[in-house]
């Protein structure tokens, strides 16, 4: 990653500056007088060196230590089968299978995070003359760690489907059987065992003679800890999960009967579904020993029970603005075992108005139970991009909501916060409730008759969501929390984050998802499309707008909305109020060539101040080209070129990596790629 940013940037008395990470490879340490200390950085200098910490000097630049792209390998293999059992009865059949390999390069790893490290004045490796709490230490002599992933998916189906005729109509029906399976294995190298690093600082069981069962370690100053050491506390984790869905539905639709102004159409069906989740961690991490947070095995599963009718009803035809007017609606009843019982439903108008132009109209609720991963799967943990507000609290006037949480909150006077990330935790959530939606949609679409070739769409949409499933930033958590009087939002609570009692530090800050309030979003969505032919070769241009008005998210009752829309956000990508897509494709003969503009509006920084360095992100346009070759109509061959002209990311404060939002904007810069395609 260092060759796209060569290090991590923050705001340091107005300008851009390395800020790195507080795990430092020499060791960051708090001595009994209170004074914070770091131990010798340079592998040919003096081992027991130490001097004041200082987070200019001695922060870890972890971007040289990280892949800008990770590589994925992926074999998959489908086959679809239909045999003829009758005139009208078909059997068929499903099968798909994926293997997925992945891995990412993770910087090394540190110690002092999960299980406090306090080493005596008296200890052997102690140059300090007194007792110390070693904060933080960055293992970097046993090199990075390698994050890995291995999945395997399947899924097979076999239904049997056909036609009848009744009522002076065809109807159709199918019925399936479904069973999906998703099984994975993931872990990293380079884990230290917590207990095994205890024991190589005891020296009543550890030994420095050679060979030694357990060997003693320095762990004050890089370059101190010898291979024996580190082949004897770092471990590989390995951990396993998976999830499953097995079904069995059955659907009929058809036109039973005729109406004035047409067939009135119906369709009605059930399904039976069972799906289930599971994490297995490592035993390790399961019994608190890993360098990690504690994880319970976990596993659930669900099972529900559904039916459905839909109706279009004709209700005018061929009369004057009228050409077709139908009514749309259909209900749809839900059981689960884990939430109980749901009704929801549908209705809408389809308005042919003239042939040129149509008018849509739907209005929906919605009933959506948190999915497998979202409620059993297992929690990860990761350095994100996180702003403390406690940081530098006491110089903030005495009378500042902030400067009296923080003092309360036991922070320590002159609190700095060290890095500009934080360990977060992320994952499934088992205490998860279902969410309901109430949705909106009113559009049309219009082919002018002066030109026939161009269709021009405009939908509106408005989107109420309560108890809505959110994942939550652990920078908005924060600033909400200390921005509340008397500490009483629930954001403050335990469960959310805590500080280390003794530094003031965050030492747990959770970034799960939960159920928030409510969510509300409304927008407009433009689209054009023109087919036309030049000059012999033929034409199309395709444009796609979209406006999002407001995206608005109570994260409990009573609460104050945060507003998302023209937003930028530090691990939930940009709410941008206007994106753009358009492309222009040219075909003639056996060549063709297409050329694509992506444009993503500006947005504010949710978590900067106005006036930082970048408290806001510009607007950004990336541009596309592609030539293909048809040799045959199964045989072709494509070149093409994505950011052709090399467009940079922008700099945020609540970057995720490389400085900026690897969600919205593009990393890799100008590059090209080739596909050859056969098909038979």
């Amino acid at each position: 990653m260092a060759d796209r940013a060569a290090c991590g940037l923050g705001e340091v008395d107005g300008e851009l500056v390395c800020v790195g990470s507080s795990t430092t490879i020499g060791g960051r340490a708090v001595l009994a007088d209170g004074s914070r200390v770091n131990f010798n950085q340079d592998p040919s200098g003096d081992g027991d060196a130490y001097e004041i910490y200082s987070p200019a000097l001695h922060n870890f630049n972890s971007n040289p230590y990280l892949n800008a792209v990770n590589p994925i390998k992926r074999l998959s293999f489908s086959s679809f089968g239909n045999l003829s059992l009758t005139e009208n009865t078909t059997l068929f059949s499903e099968l798909m299978f994926t293997n997925r390999q992945s891995d990412q390069v993770a910087t090394p790893g540190g110690i002092g995070q999960y299980r406090p490290i306090n080493i005596a004045a008296t200890h052997p490796t102690n140059p300090t003359g007194q007792d110390l709490l070693l904060q933080r230490r960055r293992l970097l002599e046993a090199g990075v760690r390698d994050f890995y992933q291995e999945t395997n998916t399947f899924r097979t189906v076999l239904g049997l489907e056909g036609q009848f005729e009744a009522g002076g109509g065809w109807w159709d029906w199918s019925t399936a059987l479904n069973w999906g399976r998703n099984t994975g294995i993931d872990g990293s190298t380079n884990v230290a065992n917590l207990d095994r690093v205890d024991q190589t600082l005891d020296t009543s069981v550890c030994s420095n003679a050679p060979g030694a069962a357990i060997p003693c370690a320095d762990y004050l100053g890089y370059g101190d800890i010898t291979p024996e050491v580190l082949d004897y506390i770092l471990f590989t984790t390995r951990d396993n999960g998976g999830n499953e869905q097995k079904s069995f539905t059955a659907n009929l639709s058809g036109q039973p009967f005729e109406l004035p102004a047409g067939w009135l159409g119906v369709a009605t069906g059930i399904e039976v579904r069972t799906e289930r989740g599971w994490r297995d961690p490592d035993q390790l991490t399961v019994l608190g020993i890993a360098n990690t947070n504690q994880q319970d095995p976990i596993a659930g599963e669900y099972t529900a029970k559904e039916a459905f009718a839909e109706v279009a009803v004709p209700l005018l035809k061929d009369v004057p603005f009228a050409e077709m007017l139908t009514l749309n609606a259909a209900v749809r009843y839900s059981d689960y075992d884990l939430f109980g019982a749901d009704t929801n439903y549908k209705v809408g108008l389809d308005w042919q108005v003239v042939p040129s132009l149509k008018v849509r109209a739907n209005y929906a609720t919605a009933f959506r139970i948190p999915n497998v991963p979202e409620l059993f799967g297992g929690v990860a943990e990761g350095n994100l991009t996180t702003t403390d507000p406690c940081s530098g609290w006491s110089s903030l006037p005495p009378s500042s909501v902030v400067y009296q949480n923080c003092q309360a909150s036991g922070v320590p006077a002159g609190y700095t916060q060290l890095g500009n990330s934080i360990l977060t935790t992320v994952g499934g959530n088992a205490n998860l409730q279902p969410e309901n939606a109430e949705t909106l949609t009113i559009g049309t679409v219009w082919t002018p008759t002066f030109l026939s070739d161009l269709t021009l769409t405009l939908d509106y949409f408005n989107i109420k969501i309560d108890n809505a499933i959110q994942r939550i930033e652990g920078s908005t958590k924060l600033a909400i929390c200390y921005e509340t009087p008397g500490l009483t939002h629930p954001f403050c609570d335990g469960s959310n984050f805590t500080r280390n009692p003794q530094t003031g530090e965050i030492n747990f800050l959770s970034s799960q998802p939960v159920n928030a309030a409510s969510e509300r979003v409304s927008g407009v969505d433009l689209g054009m499309l023109y087919r036309f032919t030049m000059a012999g070769i033929d034409a199309s241009v395709n444009w796609d707008v979209s406006y999002l008005k407001n995206y608005d998210v109570r994260p409990f009752l009573g609460a104050d909305e945060i507003s998302y829309a023209g937003m930028i956000t530090g691990g939930s990508g940009s709410y941008t109020q206007w994106r753009s897509f358009g492309g222009l494709t040219l075909v003639e003969g056996p060549w063709s060539g297409t050329y694509t503009l992506q444009y993503i509006g500006s947005a504010e920084d949710i978590n900067a101040s106005p006036g930082d360095i970048g408290d806001h992100s510009p607007s950004v346009a990336y541009h596309n080209a592609q030539v293909k070759y048809a040799f045959s109509p199964s045989f072709d061959i494509a070149v093409g070129v994505d950011n052709l002209f090399d467009k940079e990311p922008p700099f945020i404060q609540s970057w995720t990596d490389a400085n900026t939002d690897t969600m919205t904007y593009d990393l890799l810069g100008r590059r090209w790629n080739a596909k050859l395609a056969y098909r038979w």
